[in-house]
């Protein structure tokens, strides 16, 4: 009887998962199993990054817009919670990331639009 060629469809496989982690270190990128394991790993830390990522800009864009705020000399106690506060009530729908970039480049602009609001 003669020897039987098998299929490529594991060989694919297996070549899909090592494209997939040639970049990792030591037998993460060369053992098929481990190989396999790391990119299960790596595939749940990046859906789980995301939504932290998302989160941790919120955070970034709220810290920045308040020590912006809390410098300007206009008011003592202005803080980041009575700006936004007061954009809700003047109906101007401004996310975080837009007055967090206006801080960054522009004090000034901030202030003048937290004194607009203010009057």
């Amino acid at each position: 009887m003669t020897r039987v060629r098998r299929g490529y469809t594991a060989r694919r496989r297996r070549t899909k998962i090592h494209l997939f982690a040639s970049t990792f270190r030591g037998a993460h990128s060369r053992l098929t199993r481990t190989t396999a394991q790391q990119k299960m790993r790596a595939l749940v830390s990046s859906h789980r990054d995301r939504g932290r990522q998302k989160r941790d800009f919120r955070r970034l864009w709220i810290a920045r817009i308040n020590a912006v705020t809390r410098e300007s000399e206009n008011e003592t106690l202005y803080t980041y919670s009575k700006l936004i506060h007061n954009l809700y009530k003047k109906q101007l729908l401004l996310n975080r990331k837009i007055p967090a970039q206006i801080a960054i480049s522009n004090k000034n602009c901030l202030y003048m639009i937290s004194n607009k609001i203010i009057k």
